[in-house]
């Protein structure tokens, strides 16, 4: 009864919300601005200087950001002025970020793609389609760190690929009127349209972090940020070349591992490949790889599973993760159509040998996306057959937000594993559509089916979303459904036969004058699960509110009223099984964060209440400091003390993860990741050395460890591997 009440609240509250809205007059955007690209006589000197280059005295700046926090519409603080010019090679961004207490300037980090937001900053957004939807992100500190990203469909459903990487420099230097930067991106690091003359997107974003300050060259809503593409200004007059861009990117690897499954002894092994990227068009790129290897990507964070449900680990290879947003059908984390984690990665997480692969990505015309993969990896015996991997993905950007488009994914096996190869094989069919509704209206949809021999029945899946967000509110509601036999062989499925609502309502409130409140968010969010007998094997009902002060703490207090139906028992650890059943409890949440700007920092996330038969508390604190911009350190705990009131249903577990750093200079860097599980008393070190060539090819030398601490056991594995890489621009 409880929950019905409190889910006619929400639809209430939402309605409401929604009405409001729409009642009050229209909103009115404004002009966006404008500013002119200017053809420098010569190349500026990368080193950081704006105001000593004499290269940059044609240019007219763009200045004048207004801040969307703490004071949402009001003039920045201090004064910014971005330059724009380009030759016929590189398109050059001079930033002065003027400051009137230059020893106030915070310098949080070196390592490249460290966030930005902990310290002052500045990030552009270019968006060389102007199709208002996908971008480019690029981003630096005074420590002059590189940050970039890529952006597709505004940045929902983890639209924002921070993991891409492309070739650019960037200089930076702290003077006497603030800080100033100079980027480098040649325009080979780009895609855009044919056209000699160009106009693109662009929008600016300066951070001050000791007045915990964002400002925007194009004025925002404040419940936006720098991905909202469809409202960024623009810059004209830009003539970009049309690109002939061919590098190639060969590696070199030793490896020595011992332990685990492995003979007695050392191995040794050397091995060579690469990868070649090749520019068909200016917005339309083919990208090849042979004997791939992501021995310098970092092991996956383990993780606490209290369910019976499948845990998600995202992607971390690059070559994976360029133009991933154009694959990207589903709901995020839960029913992923294509996940390229299948590829080259077993079930155990042991690396699977990738023979080859091909990649066409981009665009036809300006507004059709598309993007074409196909993989092949090899047969690993006892643990996965060789495999075929295609991906075909095209999608039709239309006018405000909007979009259509249409997946196949396909795997073909060798059939090792089974009686006949024809039947080693699965498809995935899937089309979907966003419609923008005005500003803040919008509305998305996916459908997809699925063939896997010998399983028929409920194979379809679908989801309904909409999605409302204004200056003051946040609502969605959505809807899916999943078959009991929809197998997405080259997805991600975190639980199958089910049908799922969600609704959610957020009301965000920023006084004048109280306490030095930034900001409250009270919402309310329901979210269940059934299956199609109408069982309800889950729900979730969360009240909270969000307090944020300006000088960065925050404290978070929330209710949880949690439903969950067991229909089959099942281990939360060894030996410690949930029985079939309906449990009915709730639990109080407490999160506490201070300013993540400052050197040392802490935040803590409390729960505790019922849990299936019994109770649970479960403590997740996180400790940062770091020294400056290259010494950083964090160690967070994940702790779980459980009782489920029955005979060996006692037990605690504790995941512990530090995470060290030290940034020798922004290119080359030391890193250490530690973890360890005290119930399966495991573990795992991941140490690695990277120095820099450009984006992400370099040296690197990394050592693995998993040790298995119990009684008398030796240690699991062991390996440290020497990579190098490099870049060969060809055409330069």
């Amino acid at each position: 009864m409880l929950i019905r009440v409190s889910l006619f609240a929400i639809y209430a509250s939402l309605t409401l919300s929604l009405a409001s809205d729409l009642c009050m007059a229209k909103e009115s955007n404004g002009p966006r601005p404008v500013m002119q690209a200017v053809a420098l006589d010569a190349a500026p000197r990368i080193d950081g200087d704006v105001l000593g280059d004499s290269a940059w005295n044609a240019a007219t700046p763009a200045s004048g950001f207004y801040q969307t926090r703490p004071f949402a519409g009001h003039p920045a603080t201090q004064r910014t002025e971005v330059y724009i010019g380009y030759t016929a090679h590189s398109l050059y961004v001079g930033v002065v970020a003027y400051d009137d207490n230059t020893a106030g300037i915070i310098v949080a980090d070196s390592r490249r793609d460290s966030p930005l937001a902990d310290g002052d900053s500045f990030q552009m957004v270019i968006d060389t389609f102007r199709d208002r939807q996908n971008g480019f992100v690029f981003g630096t500190n005074p420590a002059g760190i590189e940050y970039d990203g890529q952006i597709s469909r505004e940045g929902s459903e983890d639209g924002f690929n921070l993991d891409w990487d492309t070739s650019w420099t960037v200089q930076t230097r702290i003077s006497d009127v603030g800080w100033s930067a100079e980027f480098e991106i040649p325009f080979r690091s780009l895609r855009y349209g044919p056209a000699d003359m160009q106009a693109w997107g662009i929008n600016f974003q300066r951070n001050i972090r000791r007045n915990n300050e964002v400002a925007y060259w194009s004025p925002l809503p404040r419940q936006h940020g720098l991905y909202r593409v469809s409202e960024a200004g623009s810059v004209e007059a830009l003539r970009a070349p049309p690109q002939r861009n061919l590098k190639v990117t060969p590696y070199l690897l030793s490896r020595q591992s011992r332990g685990g499954d492995l003979p007695p002894g050392v191995r040794r092994d050397e091995e060579f490949g690469f990868d070649i990227k090749y520019s068909l068009t200016p917005s339309l790129t083919l990208d090849g790889t042979y004997n791939t290897d992501f021995a310098q990507v970092e092991v996956d964070e383990q993780q606490v599973n209290l369910d019976r449900f499948s845990v998600f680990l995202p992607e971390k290879r690059p070559f994976f993760l360029e133009n991933a947003g154009q694959f990207t059908v589903g709901n995020a984390e839960e029913v992923e159509l294509f996940f390229s984690r299948r590829i080259g990665i077993a079930g155990d997480g042991s690396p699977i040998p990738i023979d080859a692969g091909l990649r066409l990505s981009g665009r036809i015309g300006s507004a059709t996306r598309v993007g074409l993969l196909h993989m092949q990896s090899d047969a690993v015996a006892g643990t996965a057959p060789g495999n075929g991997y295609t991906v075909a993905r095209v999608s039709q950007e239309l006018p405000n937000r909007s979009s259509i488009g249409a997946l196949l994914v396909n795997r073909s096996g060798d059939g090792s594993f089974l009686l006949s190869e024809a039947d080693d094989e699965n498809q995935t069919y899937a089309v979907d559509g966003r419609w923008g509704i005005g500003d803040k209206l919008s509305l998305e949809t996916w459908a997809a089916r699925t063939e896997t021999p010998r399983l028929s029945g409920r194979d379809t899946a679908f989801a309904i979303k909409g999605n409302y967000s204004s200056a003051t509110w946040t609502s969605r509601l959505n809807y899916t459904e999943v078959g009991a036999d929809f197998n997405p062989e080259v997805g991600f499925l975190r639980r199958r036969n089910y049908r799922r609502g969600e609704a959610f309502v957020l009301r965000r409130i920023r006084p004048d004058d109280l306490w030095g409140l930034h900001e409250m968010r009270p919402h309310a969010s329901y979210t269940g699960y059934w299956n199609f007998d109408g069982f309800q094997e889950s729900g979730f009902l969360h009240l909270d509110s969000h307090f944020e002060w300006r000088n960065g703490i925050e404290f978070h207090s929330g209710i949880n009223l949690i439903h969950e139906g067991v229909l089959q028992p099942f281990d939360l650890v060894a030996g410690v099984a949930v029985q079939p059943g309906n449990y009915d409890n709730s639990e109080a949440q407490l999160v506490f964060i201070t300013n993540q700007g400052a050197p040392l920092s802490l935040s803590m996330t409390t729960r505790f209440g019922g849990f299936f038969s019994g109770e649970r508390m479960r403590l997740t604190p996180t400790l940062r400091y770091r020294i400056g911009e290259t010494f950083s350190t964090e160690l967070s705990v994940d702790y779980n003390d459980v009782d489920l009131r029955t005979p060996d249903g006692e037990f605690s577990l504790t995941l512990t993860r530090l995470r060290l750093s030290y940034s020798f200079t922004p290119k080359v860097l030391l890193q250490a990741l530690l973890q360890y599980n005290d119930i399966d008393r495991v573990m795992a070190t991941n140490l690695r050395f990277s120095w820099l060539q450009s984006a992400n090819a370099g040296l690197y030398l990394v050592y693995n460890e998993v040790e298995d601490r119990g009684l008398g056991a030796l240690p699991a594995g062991r390996e440290l591997i020497l990579k190098y890489s490099r870049i060969f621009d060809l055409l330069n």
